[in-house]
């Protein structure tokens, strides 16, 4: 009987693998070619970042409901859902005949994109507390894989006209739907989802936010989980700004950066924390993913050469395909299987509004203190994230506290 559990949590996480990197993969190839979308409409570099602040606030309301409706009916309807909705967000995107389309169709996207976490949810569902970590990091290799193919994808489809790529992604995630129907099984039995109906109070993120970092064992963890993103939002939106600035580093040799950010993120998120999750604690590999992280930021301020730039990006990929995985398998732990999709949404909803705060912060800092200033006070907020992840050391590295966690 366990052969044959193992055998079934093995397919499920291989469809699920698939099902990440399929998502991924269409948001990769989106990448080259959405500021030339919106130039036919308006030729402003605000509108651009306007349109990815609108995909995240979006993911920002919505993730915590999508997560509470998994804990209630299943996370496969959820995620047929969500990967059905993200399919016409991509066709309305391509179609899209005027700059308020290309708004609705992120917007769309973002609303019932509860891929990652309902995926999360769905991994905590069938792998037990001490295989989490290393398990959560198959999201983290599809991210890294995603966003080295689907950027190439992208440029060599936006030959043809530059609607081709969002079909493409389109069409990527109508075969993820179909692929999920057929061979993912469902992960939530009945008897072990939540039995009250669907509140009005479940549809407020900000309630929904509150409600869960209240909870003594959980709102550390929130707010580390929180500074990790915060810090991460200034290498994702403004190093291609510091690297021409400073190297006078061209599209090319950014596309070629982030390549090398997504195979070492990929390696470590794949490989290395499977490797090694078994050897440490979680809150042991999340202070180690984070120091590595630490390095890196302050070497991209500081640094007087390129080579330095690869360096210090290869440490923060390592550091950060380390602690994020660990960290999320820290909070799983502390939540029974019945709340694992609201609280797991709920911690995407935080990253949602990092990603949201985040970038303004690095511009204004970067156009008032200075170039490398996102870059050190980045290497900060990762030592404030191992500060208060520490303070949880005596609740949060343990499974026993997810009874006392689920009696809050």
């Amino acid at each position: 009987m366990e052969a044959t559990e193992q055998k079934v949590s093995k397919h499920a996480l291989t469809v699920i693998f698939l099902t990440v990197f399929l998502d991924l993969l269409g948001v990769g190839i989106l990448i080259p070619i959405i500021p030339f979308l919106v130039r036919q409409f308006q030729n402003d570099a605000f509108t651009v970042g306007l349109l990815a602040l609108s995909f995240s606030a979006a993911q920002f309301v919505a993730s915590p409901f999508l997560g509470a409706l998994g804990d209630r009916y299943g996370r496969r309807p959820v995620l047929l859902i969500s990967m059905f909705g993200t399919a016409i967000g991509y066709f309305v995107f391509g179609w899209a005949t005027a700059l308020w389309i290309l708004f609705a169709a992120r917007i769309l996207d973002g609303v019932t994109g509860g891929n990652i976490a309902t995926a999360q949810a769905y991994i905590a569902d069938i792998s037990s507390p001490q295989d989490r970590a290393k398990n959560f990091g198959l999201i983290g290799a599809a991210f890294g894989l995603g966003f080295i193919i689907g950027p190439a994808m992208g440029g060599i489809l936006s030959k043809i006209s530059l609607s081709a790529p969002a079909y493409a992604a389109g069409i990527l995630s109508l075969v993820t739907v179909v692929a999920m129907y057929f061979f993912l099984p469902e992960s939530l039995p009945k008897e072990r989802r939540r039995k009250e109906p669907i509140q009005l109070g479940d549809l407020n993120p900000v309630r929904q936010i509150a409600l869960s970092v209240r909870r003594p064992t959980l709102s550390l963890v929130f707010l580390a989980w929180f500074l990790m993103h915060f810090a991460m939002s200034a290498l994702q939106t403004n190093f291609a700004v510091f690297s021409f600035d400073r190297f006078q580093m061209g599209p090319d040799a950014n596309a070629a950066i982030f390549a090398v950010i997504g195979l070492a993120g990929a390696f470590t998120q794949g490989y290395l924390i499977r490797k090694i999750s078994n050897r440490w604690e979680g809150i042991q590999l999340i202070t180690g993913g984070a120091t590595l992280a630490v390095i890196g930021f302050l070497g991209i301020a500081w640094t007087p050469e390129i080579w330095g730039l690869y360096v210090a990006c290869v440490a923060i990929a390592l550091g950060f395909g380390i602690a994020s995985p660990s960290l999320t398998g820290v909070l799983s732990r502390l939540v029974p299987p019945q709340e694992q999709g609201k609280i797991l949404g709920v911690s995407q909803s935080l990253a949602s509004l990092a990603r949201v705060i985040g970038p303004g912060w690095a511009g204004l800092l970067y156009d008032h203190v200075g170039m490398g200033a996102p870059y050190w006070t980045g290497a900060l907020w990762f030592l404030a994230m191992i500060f208060v992840i520490n303070r949880t050391t005596s609740e949060a590295s343990t499974p026993s506290s997810h009874a006392a966690s689920a009696s809050q």
